[in-house]
C-alpha cells in the first residue's frame, strides 16, 4: 500500500545542531503535524499560540502550536507543529509535507516531488476568452 509511516528529522531551525528523528504516520487528511511536546521542548520549539481542534469524533481539544524545521532525505522546510500529548499520535500533515516540497501520490501513496509552479505578474500572460462569433 505504499508509504504509511516515514522518518523524519526535526529542528528548532536548518541550522540547529540538535535534532530529533522521529517516526511520523502520514495523514493526508491531516493540516497540522503533531509531535510529542516533550521533544519539542528539548529542541528548545516554543509555542505561540493555542489553539482549539475538532476530532474525528466530533469532541474538542486544545493543544499549543509553533513551527519547527522539518526535514527528508535533504528536502527540508519550516511547518506548523502541535505539541502532542503523551497519547497524541505522532502525525505527519500536509503543510510540514508541502514545506519539505514532497506530496503524496493518491493513487500509490508513495512520495513524490512536490510540483513547483510560480506564476510571477510580469510573466503572466493577459487572459483571453475565445471568440465565439
Amino acid at each position: 500500500m505504499g508509504i504509511t509511516y516515514l522518518q523524519v528529522t526535526m529542528k528548532k531551525l536548518p541550522d540547529s545542531r540538535k535534532s530529533e528523528r522521529l517516526k511520523f504516520l502520514i495523514d493526508t487528511g491531516a493540516v497540522y503535524t503533531v509531535a510529542p511536546a516533550s521533544r519539542l521542548r528539548r529542541l528548545r520549539i516554543k509555542p505561540h499560540r493555542r489553539e482549539r481542534f475538532t476530532l474525528v469524533d466530533g469532541s474538542s481539544i486544545e493543544r499549543d502550536l509553533g513551527g519547527a524545521y522539518f526535514e527528508y532525505q535533504g528536502k527540508g522546510g519550516v511547518a506548523p507543529v502541535i505539541f502532542g500529548n503523551p497519547k497524541d499520535s505522532n502525525l505527519l500533515g500536509m503543510t510540514t509535507l508541502e514545506a519539505m516540497g514532497l506530496m503524496v501520490d493518491p493513487l500509490s501513496r508513495d512520495l513524490r516531488p512536490l510540483p513547483t509552479v510560480l506564476g510571477l505578474a510580469h510573466s503572466a500572460q493577459p487572459f483571453l476568452a475565445p471568440n465565439r462569433d
